[in-house]
């Protein structure tokens, strides 16, 4: 074979690849990046409907800046009602830094123990869940527990459970996915573990431990432990794609908050002014992390702090649809703030 025929094939083989690729392009991601990028964050967010939302709520906290609310589609789309920045809003995984913070906040007061194990809290999951004698509480926090994630069981979205130890009694007597601290798998049943041992420890539920030492200190007063405790005409409704009803009144085990309380919350996570001292802010920086996602049917959260901004943004977007590429459009919609955000700053413009 000449040199020429096989630079010839090879040009054939990658024609050939380049078009075969073409197929399995994810075209809605694509089409969403490639759209001219607006000026404005109110601009992009007028886009929801492209992007398959019902509605979109994102606000954005740029440090010497008011708190501004970006909001479209609709709170309710059979009422038409249209979004509502304030409105509550089913935060999901997003959940998991306030617990995150409960438990360090109890382990700089010598009510827990990260070097404890699981069974040292809970004796009677030792023989029920593999490897509970080993499990530290470190491991939970840090989802490296090799304990399997009950949202992963059999049709759990079809018929998911309304409180914990129904949730609990889903994994038990299961192997372990690895052994514990061997390997990082993000684990919901760690944080309901990590939640009745707080319970165990106090006498009383985690969520009321997180409203007197998180929440109240900070005048956070929109933040909720369970959709029982609201008025649901305040919360934003839930869609799940294909399914008529509006998901709102279910309970999906999550806290809810307004977009301002958990935007509060991010800015006094990464501030440090949530923490009592260094102590405290240095063992909750060895477990957890300072921002979080969150995603349940009908709810998506995204809530970060970005340093170089020294801006907190926080979107909600409520339909969801667990198949193709609707968590991809919402982290698509949500990359392009930031962008116009960046492009704006560098150029002293309006972000409105």
């Amino acid at each position: 074979m000449t040199k020429k025929t096989s630079t010839y094939i090879i040009r054939v083989l990658l024609l050939v690849g380049t078009v075969v690729s073409l197929f399995f392009v994810p075209w809605p991601i694509v089409k969403a990046w490639i759209k001219p990028l607006p000026e404005t964050v109110q601009e992009q967010v007028d886009q929801v409907s492209d992007y398959g939302f019902d509605g979109i709520i994102v606000y954005v906290d740029e440090k010497g800046k008011k708190p501004a609310f970006y909001t479209a589609g609709y709170k309710n789309r059979k009422n038409k009602t249209p979004a509502d920045p304030h409105a509550l809003f089913k935060i999901a995984s997003v959940g998991k830094l306030y617990t995150a913070l409960a438990v360090t906040k109890l382990v700089r007061s010598g009510k827990l123990s990260l070097d404890k194990s699981l069974a040292d809290y809970l004796p009677e999951l030792k023989g029920r869940i593999e490897n509970a004698d080993k499990i530290t509480l470190r491991m939970l926090v840090r989802h490296r527990s090799g304990i399997p994630d009950y949202v992963y069981t059999p049709n759990y979205w079809v018929h998911p459970k309304e409180n914990g130890d129904e949730k609990l009694a889903l994994i038990l007597d299961l192997p372990a996915n690895f052994e514990p601290d061997e390997e990082y798998e993000y684990c919901n049943t760690n944080y309901l573990l990590l939640g009745k041992i707080a319970h165990r420890v106090l006498g009383y539920g985690m969520f009321q431990f997180i409203q007197d030492e998180i929440l109240h200190p900070l005048n956070l007063n929109h933040t909720y432990g369970s959709i029982h405790d609201v008025d649901t005409n305040d919360v934003m409704s839930g869609y799940y794609v294909g399914y008529p009803a509006d998901l709102k009144a279910e309970d999906a085990g999550s806290l809810l908050a307004t977009a301002d309380d958990l935007g509060n919350f991010i800015r006094a996570l990464n501030d440090g002014s949530v923490f009592k001292d260094k102590t405290e802010q240095e063992i909750y920086s060895s477990l957890y992390k300072y921002g979080h996602t969150g995603l349940i049917p009908g709810y998506q959260t995204i809530a970060e702090y970005h340093p170089d901004l020294d801006a907190v943004v926080i979107q909600f977007t409520n339909t969801v649809n667990f198949d193709g590429y609707n968590w991809n459009l919402s982290e698509v919609m949500y990359s392009r703030v930031l962008k116009i955000l960046r492009n704006n700053n560098a150029n002293g413009r309006s972000t409105h």
